[in-house]
């Protein structure tokens, strides 16, 4: 992108090779096409730099580490993104003759990709929490040679805690594990 002039102009904006018109006077005709394409360049530059570094870079640094931590809520926080994140590409790819009317699309995008990922707001936990673990449940199904309290109980745990509670009882049996249930109860009503 370059401002300069060539010499072989007649009209002192016919030969920019810049989108964007720059008037010398403030009452000139174009003033307004100045104001108008100097903030649609911004945001489009904007939108090139800050989009792909939010909803691609720090995500995938933010992945990575979450691999390495032991701690499963920013695995959840992540992965959660990386679906949200791949529901709205599959969303734009399907619609994206509808979205190329919307002008204010990518910014709309920009915005909630940004408070998906952003750690003050944990965007990606919050729907999650909120929407997904309450209307999919994965792993849903428990045998029916348990009792339905002991139903109820495997499947509010997570599909490993579920796991290792059905060998331990394969192991000691369904007696041993009515009375580790029982005492759990009793240490919760303590508390």
């Amino acid at each position: 992108m370059s401002l300069l002039r060539s010499p072989h102009s007649l009209h002192p904006y016919h030969s920019l090779s810049f989108s964007i018109i720059i008037p010398p006077y403030p009452h000139h005709k174009n003033y307004q096409h100045f104001d108008m394409g100097f903030l649609s360049a911004i945001f489009r530059f904007l939108e090139a730099t800050i989009g792909p570094a939010s909803m691609l870079l720090f995500p995938l640094y933010a992945s990575i580490r979450a691999i390495e931590t032991p701690s499963t809520l920013d695995d959840q926080q992540w992965l959660t993104y990386w679906i949200l994140y791949s529901l709205i590409t599959l969303f734009e790819l399907s619609c994206w003759q509808v979205l190329r009317w919307l002008p204010f699309w990518p910014y709309m995008k920009l915005l909630f990709c940004v408070w998906l990922v952003l750690p003050i707001f944990n965007g990606a936990a919050y729907v999650y929490e909120n929407f997904v673990r309450k209307y999919v449940k994965v792993g849903g199904t428990v045998s029916s040679t348990f009792t339905e309290a002991q139903r109820k109980v495997l499947l509010m745990m997570t599909p490993d805690a579920r796991r290792s509670v059905e060998q331990y009882i394969s192991k000691y049996g369904a007696e041993a594990f009515e009375r580790v249930v029982k005492a759990a109860e009793k240490e919760a009503k303590k508390r």
